[in-house]
């Protein structure tokens, strides 16, 4: 008889799950499995380590999570007669730790995988948890063979080329794959590669959401076997999708979906899921922040808003003799406008209670750059009890062109729960500024178009203390993200005592980013723990820096 025309119905559930919520995770699982069945799916796929969710990190280290997660597997199967289920966990096995997915069908087990590549570099520490697994599985599904796969392994060739020299007719793969500005591109470059060098179909299924720093983007995809992307999940969005994949070669036209968003578009959502995410799942009223009239905190009210609604954000103006009257101005017009809850709480008389508090100690002094860190202390120290007595998460403002160089005060406006912008490059900010006012006007044009100061002095503004942001941002994209030698980088067209003076302000700061807030990760290389660079170092001392 002639096999042809054969397909699969498969569905993608790309779900936002959280840590550590099995049981959670569980109904999640148990509701887009009841959901596929209504939709006639044949298979469906879920991400990867699906009841704990990514990364479970050292919590796999324990023997009642991972109970948890095996016996959360016994309420799942039920669910499962009429249709064939891909579930992740972390699993033991021989007393050792694998990432793992078990494949249940009408009700039972009929197969389970244990990822084979481990990744260990940027944001990854599988090796720390989990011991790579030594073969490859291929399982029946309505008479198909599909082969099972997780994450990392596809950006290996080895096993993708085992479980094709099994036979497989289909490959299903179970992701966690974080998000980054760049990332949907190279992602679908992986995809397509293995695709086409196989000849093979594939389903492809991502996570999404927020997790501490980490944000996933969902960009689940069918693969037909010809490289056309049959099915596009929208970024950012949690739902259980359908679509049919061709086991067999064809020659019927098949329409690709639609490209991504523009780069600002994305970059917006990932911002704004992760501070949703972040506030909801640590279980959290609403946020509160600074709002001082300038770009960066005006950019994270937005965010903020966006995310969680007006009625859960409040922004408070902390003016004191340097604050112009414009920011003012437009710190109000902005609240007004987003429609948040909004006060004034002027520091002056705080201020000079400080100062003369301290005026013996400091007699014999002059005036400096102590006296201006100490009014974005007296506003941190303001908004921390605000968010002590009314529940809320104090978001901090400070961009990642700040946080590298230390233009930022420690206990002042470093002060916070979470950084939106932490990963966000100066020149970022204005980008994403303009791109919001196109969604609808919500911050003042000369926000935008005034020079960026922290008003901590007369007259202060940004390019006093750094170079211009476009100059100083190219020069830490190339010596943070790219690992860039500082001849390359002057090579590339910038002034060397510049560079070296960035570079050593980066090196020089570590102390600070190490006591800053969390925030989302949107580049290739963000703060955190895709950064680990020791606060004392000599190495410093034998760069070309003098």
């Amino acid at each position: 008889m002639q096999k042809n025309n054969r397909s699969l119905s498969v569905a993608l559930a790309q779900l936002n799950l959280c840590v550590g919520d099995i049981a959670g995770n569980t109904q999640q699982v148990i509701k887009a499995i009841t959901e596929a069945k209504a939709q006639q799916a044949d298979v469906i796929v879920f991400p990867e380590l699906s009841l704990s969710s990514y990364p479970p990190e050292d919590l796999v280290y324990r023997a009642d999570f991972l109970q948890q997660c095996e016996q959360a597997i016994e309420l799942i199967k039920p669910h499962t007669f009429g249709i064939t289920a891909l579930v992740g966990l972390p699993m033991l096995r021989d007393y050792l730790i694998h990432n793992s997915a078990y494949v249940l069908q009408d009700g039972v087990i009929i197969g389970e995988y244990h990822k084979q590549d481990l990744p260990n570099y940027r944001v990854f520490d599988e090796k720390r948890w989990f011991e790579p697994g030594q073969g490859s599985l291929l399982v029946e599904i309505k008479g198909v063979r599909a082969g099972i796969l997780i994450c990392e392994d596809i950006w290996h060739d080895a096993p993708m080329e085992a479980v094709m020299a099994l036979g497989a007719e289909v490959v299903l793969v179970l992701n966690a794959s974080p998000y980054s500005h760049d990332k949907p591109e190279k992602r679908e470059q992986v995809v397509l590669r293995q695709v086409l060098k196989h000849k093979v179909p594939m389903a492809y299924v991502n996570l999404v959401g927020g997790q501490d720093e980490l944000v996933f983007d969902g960009d689940s995809m069918l693969i037909s076997r010809e490289g056309v992307r049959t099915l596009r999940a929208p970024l950012f969005e949690a739902g259980v999708f359908v679509g049919e994949l061709a086991i067999d070669p064809t020659n019927t036209a098949v329409v690709a979906t639609h490209q991504h968003e523009a780069l600002e578009a994305h970059i917006y959502k990932a911002l704004v899921t992760g501070v949703r995410d972040y506030v909801h799942k640590n279980g959290f009223k609403g946020v509160l922040l600074g709002l001082s009239g300038g770009i960066d905190s005006a950019l994270t009210l937005a965010i903020a808003a966006d995310a969680l609604g007006a009625a859960h954000v409040e922004a408070i103006m902390m003016p004191f003799r340097y604050t112009a009257a414009m920011s003012v101005e437009d710190a109000s017009e902005q609240a007004r406008i987003m429609g948040v809850n909004y006060r004034q709480i002027p520091i002056e008389p705080i201020y000079d209670s400080f100062v003369q508090s301290l005026a013996p100690e400091f007699q014999g002094f002059k005036a400096d750059v102590t006296e201006e860190n100490l009014q974005a202390r007296i506003r941190g120290m303001l908004l921390m009890s605000m968010s002590n007595k009314f529940g809320k998460l104090l978001l901090t403002t400070s961009n990642k062109s700040e946080t590298a160089v230390g233009y930022a005060t420690l206990y002042g406006d470093m002060a916070g729960a979470f950084g939106p912008l932490k990963d966000v490059y100066k020149t970022l900010v204005y980008r994403l500024a303009v791109y919001r006012n196109t969604l609808g006007v919500v911050i003042p044009e000369r926000v935008i178009t005034r020079p960026p100061s922290a008003e901590l002095a007369p007259g202060q503004v940004d390019q006093d203390s750094l170079p211009p942001y476009a100059i100083l941002d190219g020069i830490l994209e190339r010596f943070i993200e790219q690992d860039e030698v500082l001849e390359t980088i002057v090579d590339a067209g910038f002034e060397l005592a510049t560079v070296r003076r960035v570079v050593n302000l980066v090196l020089l700061n570590e102390y600070k980013r190490r006591q800053a807030a969390p925030g989302v990760r949107i580049t290739r290389r963000g703060f955190g723990k895709d950064w680990r660079y020791p606060m004392t170092s000599a190495w410093r001392k034998q760069l070309p820096l003098n």
